[in-house]
Order: C-alpha cells, then structure tokens, then sequence
C-alpha cells in the first residue's frame, strides 16, 4: 500500500490543506468526524482521489482495561465512511481507574506512556487483538511522545515495538518527532530504536513540531519540525523507503505557503536519504526472555490486568489529582507532565467552548488551572467545561454581575436533560445582551 506524501487534516486549514499542491492523502482525527457524514472538504478530497485515514486518539489500547466496544463500533463506523485502507490508533492510556482499582475512573485527555514491560506488553496484545477483530481494516500503532519514564522498565522502545509486531502482525505509524522527544526527555537514541524495530511493518511515518524548554522536550505540533527532527527521518529513510509520511499541525497554524514549505523540506530530507541504497536493518539485540511467573502468574491473565490497572491508576491519580508519586517517578519530571496535562485541557476546553473564554477574558486560564488542580477530568472535554462553569457558579463567580449571569444561562443552555427550545433560546440570548450592558 503507497499513500505518498500527506498532511494532518484538520477544520482551522481545510481550505489550505485543498489547495496544497502534491498532497497524496490526508489523516483526520477519526473522534472529530460524524459517523453519518463527512465534512464537505473532506468530501471534495475523496472525490479527487485523495486517501483519508482516519486516527484514534481515545481507544488507550495501553490501559489496563479491554477495549470499550462503543469506541472500536465508532472507529468501525468512520473507516466504513471513508472508505480508508487501514486505521491508526496510539500505544498509550488514556484513563485508569474504575472497579478494578476500585477508584474512580480518571480520564488522563493525553496520551500516556505504557510500562516497557512484559506484563503491560501481554496486556496490549490482547487489547490490540481485540481491536482487529473489531474493525473491517487493517490497524496500525503509533509510538508516543513521553516526558516521563517509568522506572525499572526490562524492555527497550525498539524490543517493545518488534514484540508487538511479532505477536499481533499490527502494522507501525513510526513518529519520528516522538522519537527525537524521548531521545531529549529520556536519553534513548532513535538509531538504536530504528534498529531494534521491524522496519518493514511500517505503515506510515508521522513528521511534526515541538519545542525545547528548560531541556525538555515538549511535543507540541505547534511548532515548526526542526531540523533534529527531520535526522530522524533520514535515519529512517536509510533504513526502508515507507510508504507514506505525513505532517502533523494541530494548532497555532501557519500560513499555507509555511506549510508547503515544511512539506518541502520533508520531501528533500527523503529524497536525499534514500539517494544511496538503503541500508538493512541491524539485528536487534536479543531480547531477554520474559519470566513466566512475573507475566502471567498462576492467577492468569486478569491478574496481570489488575497490577496493570493499579500502576496506571496510581500514576495517573499523581498526575491530576494531586496522589503521591509513585515509587521510582522522577518528581520534577511529573510535575511538568501534570502541569501541561492541565494546560493542555484549559487550550482543549476553549475550543470546544470558545464562549467560556469569551465571557471570562483575561480571567479564564487562571480560573480554570485552580479548577483542574481540584478536579479531575472524569469524562470528556465537554462534560469539562460544563462542570468547570458550574464550579464557578457555585462558588459566586465570576464577580461580575454580568458576565455570571451571562455564564449562568450558557450552563442552562447545555446542561439541561435535552436541548432547550427555540423560543427558549433566543429569550436567553435575549437576557445575555441586555446583560452585557
């Protein structure tokens, strides 16, 4: 399968994303689409014979629990609409928590990064299995970016991967960005990882942006993809010729002329790496052999689960919701992955509820930094910001009087048992007005 040269798709650059020349295939993010339509860019790029694929971001095929039905029925639903050769989700959790904790369940609205060991490798196996039994195309999975390591870990990047290939046939999306990421943040060289890992399983190859601050390495796709970046993807081309390579942006988004600049660049990096002939692969180390005991244990696979479920929970739960550290964390290094996983959901929420920021000003990233630091995210974005305006209502904010009852009838409007009526909602936008005088 060729898909050629791609581009992140995304609402804020649809126009541009048309009108770049050489474009070959777009990825959307599959949680973005409707499962009964497409939007109409989307729609006229098909119509040209561009590829969309489809990218879970919400599945956590990492996490200790199996698969939640609803989620793969709708990632099902959006490779139907499309049309895709395959989809693509992450090796991450995403949540933990719940029964098998017996502790609430704690959404992470980030992509985490799973233990490097055997008994978090036999749990993803059997999540990821699942999963192809669930979609009508092939799956392919990403690496992650991490700011975090999690200690005493008996496998490295390149063994985990070439693990998970062996024993579930999934196809690999390689980040090179998450590459150069956990060579900064954790000190693992990419060379080494392209080396250990099975380059022939690669379905595509994601290119993006980030920043250096304090020495570490945040992976914003925000940023322009630096030249580091872009080594990585030459170590890859020297090792196989992948059959696509798409640029990521997710925010703060250029001009198309940057963009086409940036897809420029990937395709000369490519171009001259791939001049010479392509070097193998080197053998991986050997990979030690895991303990029986350690992995299954004579109480089977559901065990395992559980000690998984535990290290997620207590680790997320140190994460947004102030718990301990867990043994063997480093305590600077959580304390900057906590603070962008809280600023990550103020950005998040502000989109999906620009009016919050709106009716609030200058006032909105404080006032909601204090609320995530005492409250969790338990469910999605949405569900977020409505508990966010309702905790400041309950505490008598915003001082203004205006702009309270201006927050007061937004709740009203999106957190009754069905949307209200028209008549309502115009009387309501009628008070907000006369309110804002």
């Amino acid at each position: 399968m060729k898909l050629g040269i791609g581009i992140g798709w995304r609402p804020e650059i649809a126009e541009e994303v048309e009108a770049l020349p050489g474009i070959d295939w777009v990825e959307a993010v599959a949680e973005n689409l409707c499962a009964d339509h497409l939007p109409a860019s989307l729609t006229r790029l098909r119509e040209r014979g561009v590829t969309v694929v489809p990218h879970g971001v919400s599945l956590g095929l990492g996490g200790a629990e199996r698969p939640d039905p609803g989620r793969l029925t709708a990632l099902a639903e959006r490779a139907a609409l499309l049309g895709t050769p395959l989809v693509t989700e992450h090796i991450a959790f995403v949540r933990a928590g719940g029964p098998r904790t017996a502790s609430p369940v704690l959404e992470a609205g980030h992509l985490l990064p799973v233990p490097r060991s055997w008994a978090a490798l036999d749990v993803l196996c059997e999540n990821v299995r699942i999963a192809q039994d669930s979609l009508p195309v092939p799956l392919a999975l990403e690496n992650i970016a991490a700011l975090i390591s999690w200690p005493d870990e008996e496998l490295t990047e390149g063994q985990f991967l070439a693990e998970l290939v062996e024993r579930t046939g999934v196809g690999l999306l390689i980040d090179v960005a998450n590459l150069h990421t956990n060579h900064v943040n954790r000190g693992e060289d990419p060379a080494t990882a392209l080396d250990e890992l099975p380059v022939e399983a690669i379905a595509y190859v994601h290119v993006a942006g980030g920043v250096e601050k304090d020495g570490v390495w945040h992976d914003t796709h925000a940023h322009p993809v630096t030249a580091p970046v872009l080594d990585v993807l030459a170590e890859l081309r020297s090792r196989v010729s992948p059959p696509g390579v798409l640029l990521e942006r997710d925010d703060d988004f250029p001009p198309a002329a940057e963009l086409a600049g940036e897809l420029d660049a990937i395709r000369a990096t490519l171009d001259a790496a791939g001049a010479g002939a392509p070097r193998p692969s080197t053998a991986p180390a050997s990979v030690p052999a895991p303990a029986p005991a350690s992995v299954s244990g004579p109480a089977g696979p559901d065990a395992v689960r559980d000690r998984v479920a535990v290290a997620q929970a207590s680790l997320l739960s140190a994460l947004v919701a102030g718990a301990p550290v867990p043994e063997g964390f480093d305590h600077h290094r959580l304390g900057v992955q906590s603070r962008a996983l809280a600023a990550k959901r103020a950005d998040v929420v502000a989109k999906v509820a620009p009016e919050l920021p709106e009716i609030l000003g200058p006032d909105y990233r404080d006032a909601f930094l204090a609320y995530a630091r005492a409250r969790p995210m338990s469910a999605g974005y949405r569900r977020d910001a409505l508990d966010f305006a309702e905790q400041l209502l309950i505490e008598g904010r915003p001082a203004d009087n205006a702009a309270r009852r201006r927050l007061t009838y937004w709740w009203q409007d999106r957190a009754a048992p069905r949307p209200p009526r028209r008549t309502t909602r115009l009387a309501r936008a009628a008070r907000s007005v006369l309110a804002g005088r």
